[in-house]
């Protein structure tokens, strides 16, 4: 399944993508209305019964409730309780620092608030503060079972599914501390993450051969599997889950590969009125323009 939180005329809602009965455009099935889960949060804390519950009301439904472009699309999972975000975990990004460094014994982590997030569709924000806004493209785990001290061998289990992410950055500010990044991973509606949630049995064959690209203006920027990453999905949940408990609708945000505007020589910061596309095989693509922030 598809699974998608949005506003429709005002209202929120959660539902799934079905096919449309022209099969040209994407319709969406409100299965808020079919079944008692307030929300896709609500449904993966239900466990294996309510997915199992949405599967079934999704394929009785006999037509589908809107048109996806009626929708104002909301983050997957609104207001997660944690979004942890990985750095530097293709291996070729460890040489784009031309340090010298060796490859990291374990992932670099830092977290965002939900609203330094936008979903599908919605503007990324140029802060009055900076010219330097980038992206970063990127494949976001959702936890669907949580835990703690989760074993490596057990923790594809715990994943919902994925999403597409923009992580994007404020670079100038990433540079205010000695420590951290925060405040220029943390600007508002700087990044973004949807259109949906593809569900975990949508991957039969796991999460190993993942593509994510982006573009920017339709020319690609970034490139790459996840057949190179450092750190792989199960890693990474047993890693996090060992100094935080996991709760459904956690995100962890898995890297992005080399590419990003920061790399070029000169860097090529995003500019109102550009358009980045973030697409992950199997998943979508993930599509917002910039603007500048009013």
């Amino acid at each position: 399944m598809k699974l998608l939180s949005y506003t429709y005329q005002g209202r929120p809602g959660w539902g799934a993508v079905a096919p449309s009965p022209d099969g040209r455009s994407t319709h969406v099935v409100d299965l808020g209305a079919r079944l008692p889960y307030g929300s896709v949060m609500a449904l993966l804390a239900g466990g294996e019964e309510a997915m199992a519950r949405a599967r079934a009301a999704l394929g009785e439904a006999t037509q589908p409730d809107h048109a996806l472009d009626a929708l104002v699309l909301d983050l997957p999972v609104p207001q997660p309780r944690k979004i942890l975000c990985i750095g530097v975990n293709y291996a070729h990004r460890n040489a784009e620092y031309k340090d010298g460094s060796d490859l990291p014994r374990y992932p670099s982590i830092f977290m965002r608030v939900p609203g330094s997030f936008v979903g599908h569709g919605s503007a990324l924000l140029q802060p009055h503060e900076s010219q330097q806004l980038d992206y970063e493209g990127e494949i976001a785990i959702i936890i669907g079972r949580g835990g703690r001290r989760i074993p490596q061998a057990d923790a594809l289990e715990h994943i919902a599914g994925v999403t597409c992410a923009n992580e994007g950055t404020v670079r100038d500010w990433v540079h205010h501390a000695k420590f951290n990044v925060t405040q220029g991973k943390n600007f508002q509606a700087s990044g973004a993450m949807g259109p949906w949630l593809v569900t975990a049995d949508e991957f039969p064959q796991g999460y190993g051969g993942l593509r994510v690209q982006t573009r920017v203006n339709g020319e690609t920027r970034q490139d790459d599997t996840t057949a190179r990453l450092m750190f792989d999905f199960a890693y990474l949940i047993h890693y996090c889950s060992t100094f935080t408990a996991l709760e459904p609708g956690d995100v962890i945000v898995t890297g992005t590969p080399t590419g990003a505007g920061i790399r070029f020589d000169p860097p090529r910061f995003l500019r109102p009125g550009d358009v980045v596309e973030v697409e992950v095989s199997g998943v979508g693509t993930l599509r917002n323009a910039v603007e500048a922030e009013a």
